[in-house]
């Protein structure tokens, strides 16, 4: 149904019920919608900086951080898009940690220190700063520490429920299950025996993960706040409704701009909280039975290591351009 001025579109009816946020490196479109909050990704910010509209601000970057190590380029650069993005929304931006360091727990918490030094240089305050890493163990141990500092963290590359439980032991700030790369991995598993109909909605596999993870969070009193993400149509957001935060792109966000209500409510804390549900937990103590656990989920087992290839390709595209850029 195509909204109308006199009815309300179902991106002002989502943000009644959810926190809306844009998943985005490019800063120039996100007025038109107004999110609280932007993240980012490797890819996103590849994607950007080689559009017309971008390549100039990563040369300025390169040339402003001559004679610096790539590394420390690299950040500067995240930093930047960062800033222009926090001048749009009064919310958080989420920057993420390189992938390549998915595995190394004080390399991650020194990347990450260090990218909130530079948002501190430049005036922003950490509480507006989420900073990524992969829920690998090694990066939920990462974000403990860098929780117990007071640096906020959003675990992605999250597919399991073993790792939401943990990040929620972790005191994790938020985490980012991603619903459509679920949908994908089951969609091409099924092949011809996939229904299109049948797993729509909130039937649809990704959906359902996102759901379990919110239902345990509020049945248990966990602060973890789920941003459910990596959406593929609009269906799986509506589905979601009353989720904490749903990060989506541009494109889904126009869809829904331009599509009239009614949106009821699909995640009711109240009714969550009445459950029965097992309690569960994977501690710092529990490396063995959280990597069983992840081990045991073939899906999210593929999912996180092909994640991590995709994020560490694309900074290692990123790394090639800026070096191509230095001369």
């Amino acid at each position: 149904m195509t909204s109308t001025s006199s009815s309300p579109n179902l991106l002002d009816l989502l943000k009644a019920q959810t926190t809306v946020v844009a998943d985005t490196g490019n800063f120039k479109q996100l007025a038109q919608f107004a999110p609280r909050d932007a993240t980012t990704n490797p890819s996103l910010i590849l994607k950007a900086v080689q559009s017309a509209d971008y390549a100039p601000l990563l040369a300025e970057v390169v040339a402003q951080n001559a004679g610096r190590s790539l590394p420390e380029i690299v950040d500067a650069t995240l930093v930047r898009f960062g800033l222009e993005i926090l001048k749009v929304v009064p919310g958080r931006v989420s920057t993420e940690v390189d992938a390549r360091l998915s595995f190394d727990v004080d390399a991650m918490v020194a990347r990450a220190q260090g990218l909130i030094a530079r948002y501190a240089d430049a005036g922003i305050a950490r509480e507006r700063v989420l900073i990524k890493v992969a829920a690998t163990w090694e990066g939920i141990r990462a974000a403990e520490r860098l929780e117990r500092d007071g640096i906020h963290c959003n675990l992605t590359l999250l597919f399991a429920f073993c790792q939401a439980v943990a990040c929620g032991d972790a005191g994790v700030q938020l985490i980012s299950p991603f619903v459509g790369r679920i949908y994908d991995w089951h969609k091409k598993t099924a092949g011809s025996a996939w229904d299109e109909a049948a797993m729509a909605g909130a039937q649809d596999p990704g959906v359902q993960s996102v759901r379990r993870i919110w239902q345990h969070y509020k049945r248990f009193g966990v602060a973890t706040e789920v941003m459910g993400a990596s959406f593929r149509n609009t269906g799986q957001i509506v589905a979601l409704a009353g989720c904490d935060l749903l990060t989506i792109s541009p494109e889904l966000l126009a869809q829904l701009q331009a599509s009239a209500g009614p949106l009821p409510r699909a995640l009711d804390p109240a009714t969550a909280q009445a459950l029965d549900l097992p309690e569960i937990h994977y501690r710092a103590t529990d490396e063995a039975a959280f990597r069983y656990a992840l081990n045991d989920d073939a899906m999210a087992t593929e999912k996180l290591a092909e994640g991590i290839r995709a994020f560490a390709a694309d900074a290692a595209r990123l790394d090639a351009l800026i070096v191509g850029l230095q001369g």
